[in-house]
């Protein structure tokens, strides 16, 4: 199996992550939800970890072109959240996979509490080295997730070895800029784990190496810019849970990790990018 460097790390960066099962659940029982049975359409609203919630997950299943007949992969699937909701609202059946057990746990037991375990599969997996045959799957996405994961190159291999002929692989994530200074690189793995960041050309260029058309790309730093700070203050806003559970001075060093990411959008040194591609 490829081995991650420093996959403890990874690890435990999304063990101790402020979004988890718990504080998803906590709010939803403050909010006066029975947790033991909760729809997809009220659970939506409190488990979607990524930039731009579910209006994100429907313009990369539109790009996608995703459908019932379709069997999807969700690489570094997190909570799950994505994965869910593609499922309820395009009928498709999903397979979501994470390096993150925590993460894989929470969300097999949110779908079940969602009552669409029969749609939504969820497995602990290394994205460089997924346990699946090839030509297994009709799409595959990922949202900010493959900043996470180092050798780009193996990552999209693997991706495009798994996806049937014809199959389409959508995904967005976090990218570097000819503005990015090597200590914000070296500052970005070490406070969040980023331990290799992609650029706009770096990835068609890798698509394209394995046989791929890349139809389309988008920029999307102007809209992550207003995201990342309203992300922020809701971070902010679970001081207390996460104090709560990992202590102050994880929240103190967490704030000031994102604070200095945010930042980053601001200066330039950080974009973002949605990507389509055809195998």
């Amino acid at each position: 199996m490829t081995q991650i460097p420093q996959k403890g790390i990874v690890v435990d960066f999304y063990d101790t992550h402020p979004i988890n099962e718990q504080q998803i659940l906590e709010k939803l029982r403050k909010d006066g939800f029975d947790t033991a049975s909760v729809s997809q359409d009220i659970l939506q609203n409190y488990d979607q970890d990524h930039y731009g919630g579910v209006a994100a997950n429907d313009a990369l299943a539109t790009l996608a072109g995703l459908d019932d007949s379709c069997h999807l992969l969700d690489v570094c699937c997190g909570m799950g959240g994505p994965s869910r909701y593609l499922a309820q609202n395009y009928g498709c059946r999903v397979t979501g996979i994470d390096l993150t057990q925590s993460r894989i746990d929470g969300a097999t037991r949110l779908t079940e509490m969602a009552g669409l375990e029969n749609l939504a599969q969820f497995k602990c997996a290394n994205a460089l080295d997924l346990p699946f045959a090839e030509k297994t799957f009709d799409v595959l996405v990922s949202q900010e997730a493959f900043c996470h994961v180092p050798d780009k190159n193996q990552l999209i291999k693997e991706c495009v070895r798994v996806l049937k002929p014809g199959g389409r692989l959508a995904f967005t994530d976090i990218l570097i800029t000819d503005k990015t200074r090597d200590d914000t690189k070296a500052r970005l793995q070490q406070e969040l784990t980023f331990q290799e960041l992609g650029s706009a050309a770096s990835y068609p260029r890798a698509l394209e190496g394995e046989g791929c058309a890349v139809l389309e790309t988008e920029d999307l730093s102007d809209h992550w810019r207003v995201i990342l700070v309203d992300r922020l203050e809701m971070f902010r806003s679970l001081k207390d849970q996460t104090i709560d559970r990992f202590g102050d001075a994880h929240y103190v060093k967490w704030d000031d990790a994102y604070s200095y990411f945010v930042s980053l959008f601001e200066t330039g040194e950080l974009a973002g990018g949605r990507f389509l591609a055809r195998r």
